[in-house]
């Protein structure tokens, strides 16, 4: 199976914008092992600007383009130096590809490089880490979020499934964090209205995406043939669930 992962800035650091090594360990444990199964796994990483200003010893996330510009940086460095170490203990090799939306545009040629490219790397083994270029990223050729590039990649490369990590355990009928009675939705068939209207606002103050995101991801992924699920990733584990099909946060359908 061919499987797309995308972990949000908040599964990868806490508020202060300082990795959470434990979890990365642990995502970088079962992405290993589920590769070893097997599977071809191809990681979205947000976390170069929360990374970035945390290492910068900044107090808050930049507002400022230029700011978050040079957080990104220096915490991509961060962000692929820890992925490069602890894949490499498993003995999985990383390749990086730092992308902008004209990289991934319809009918461009640059979109065909990228798809070569990711044929090869996946050919020769290797697991792909991909981001947004947000060390050059305005917004003229700016993706947006990784909830979009994630699902744009799904799509391009014909993946089996789509994973969004996320602070959240799937879509609800309304704000858990408002409604305590709200309850999850498990399965979504189709993406109508009513599914739309429950995406809300924005995400986290690390990140930038937020459930509406992630709506139009689904929307992409799942029009590419390509199921995706939405689940909470504080628990890396639960991947090996989801890869088996069981009821682990929202999954929305293709339809057959």
């Amino acid at each position: 199976m061919r499987i797309v992962v995308k972990v949000g800035t908040s599964t990868l650091a806490y508020p202060t914008g300082r990795l959470n090594i434990q979890r990365m360990e642990r995502l970088c444990k079962t992405l290993s092992d589920l590769k070893n199964a097997g599977h071809e796994i191809i990681l979205v990483s947000s976390g170069a600007i929360a990374m970035g200003f945390g290492k910068l010893n900044l107090s808050e996330r930049p507002k400022d383009m230029p700011g978050k510009q040079a957080s990104a940086a220096v915490g991509q460095c961060e962000l692929m130096y820890v992925y490069d170490k602890l894949f490499t203990e498993y003995n999985h090799i990383v390749g990086q590809l730092l992308i902008t939306a004209p990289d991934i545009a319809d009918g461009g040629s640059r979109k065909k490089n990228f798809h070569n490219t990711m044929d090869r790397l996946l050919e020769l083994g290797a697991l792909p880490v991909i981001n947004e270029n947000d060390t050059v990223s305005t917004e003229e050729i700016a993706v947006g979020d990784n909830d979009t590039l994630s699902a744009i990649v799904a799509a391009t490369v014909s993946a089996d499934l789509l994973v969004l990590l996320s602070d959240i355990d799937g879509l609800y009928d309304g704000d858990p964090r408002k409604n305590p009675d709200a309850k999850l939705i498990p399965t979504v068939e189709t993406i109508d209205e009513r599914i739309i209207a429950l995406g809300g606002g924005s995400g986290s103050s690390l990140g930038t995406g937020g459930m509406a995101t992630k709506l139009s991801a689904a929307q992409i992924a799942v029009g590419a043939g390509c199921e995706m699920v939405i689940a909470n990733g504080e628990k890396p584990e639960l991947l090996y669930d989801i890869v088996a099909g069981k009821p682990i946060g929202t999954r929305f359908l293709v339809k057959r």
